[in-house]
């Protein structure tokens, strides 16, 4: 296949493309001035330009591009985030729209983030309560929410009869790579700061770096397959038993809690947001299991000990 990443350079990018070329794949990164593992061209993000030519021909599009979340949630950071996305998957679509031969399938990053802060039920595709309207949580968080909505909308609005379309509705990716979540969670944890975040209650939806590679494969082959899908392990967990068994794997033996204003002043001094750690996103893969998905690393506890174990063994080029 040729598979044209936009946004490709990032963590993400990198383990898709580390599996698509170990295949025989044909990738080619789209991105605004990084260099990816992979044959890399550039854009704006915003434009059509010489990289729309790699989509006429291609099989699929993988659009990963967005700013980073991880950022103090003021009005400019939330500004380029909403414009990032709703950009680059509108130009996307353009390219595609335009192309002689269009890809057969675009799967477009989303987030889990969309669904309701909620400690009572697991969101799913069918019954997941889209958030933004929620009691008692700060208003700023339906931000986040509008960002994701006008995200898919760009989407659904595209104008590609003739391509699959598919919403990836990601929760957190958790590899051993260097500078990716498990790896900052992990730095925190052996700090003695990997404890209980606010109360500790909140739900964590993750998934194992494996089986997001092994769940977007699925989808670039499942005709049947389109719309939002969920992309998160089947068992999230309260984020105190979380880092309970991180510290476990780790073989750390305290972590200092947080509370609310001690995360509020730690998110301010690290250009951070505590929406990141607070906001319970309970998210469950309905869709890819009817699909007939079965997960290696269903549960928390074993795949942090093999993050753990592939960290360990990459340690020494970390510096």
């Amino acid at each position: 296949m040729k598979i044209v990443i936009p946004g490709g350079t990032g963590q993400v990018g990198a383990l898709l493309t580390r599996a698509f070329l170990a295949r025989g794949d044909d990738v080619v990164l789209v991105s605004r001035g990084g260099r990816g593992v992979a044959r890399t061209v550039s854009w704006d993000g915003r434009t059509l330009g010489d990289w729309a030519q790699e989509v006429d021909g291609a099989d699929a599009v993988i659009n990963l591009a967005g700013r980073n979340v991880n950022c103090r949630y003021s009005a400019e950071n939330l500004r380029q985030m909403m414009d990032s996305r709703v950009d680059s998957t509108r130009v996307v679509g353009q390219a595609i729209a335009q192309a002689a031969k269009p890809p057969r399938v675009w799967l477009q990053m989303s987030t889990a983030t969309l669904y309701a802060h909620r400690l009572d039920a697991p969101n799913d595709e069918a019954t997941g309560i889209i958030g933004g309207s929620e009691p008692d949580v700060p208003a700023y968080w339906k931000r986040s929410i509008d960002i994701a909505l006008a995200w898919e909308r760009t989407l659904a609005e595209a104008d590609t009869p003739r391509t699959r379309k598919v919403a990836l509705r990601s929760a957190m990716v958790m590899s051993p790579d260097r500078e990716g979540i498990f790896d900052v969670l992990l730095g925190l944890t052996r700090r003695g700061l990997g404890g209980t975040a606010g109360s500790g209650q909140q739900f964590v939806s993750w998934i194992h770096d494996q089986d997001f590679v092994r769940a977007v494969q699925l989808l670039l082959e499942r005709e049947d397959l389109e719309g939002p899908v969920n992309l998160a392990a089947p068992n999230p967990l309260p984020q105190r038993e979380l880092m309970a068994k991180l510290r476990e794997a780790a073989h750390v033996g305290v972590g200092l809690p947080a509370m609310k204003w001690m995360l509020e002043v730690g998110a301010f001094f690290m250009r951070s947001d505590t929406e990141l750690l607070l906001k319970s996103r309970r998210v469950v893969p309905g869709r890819l299991l009817d699909a007939g998905f079965t997960f290696d690393h269903p549960e928390w506890g074993a795949a942090v000990q093999d993050l753990m174990e592939r960290w360990r063994n990459a340690e020494p080029v970390r510096g």
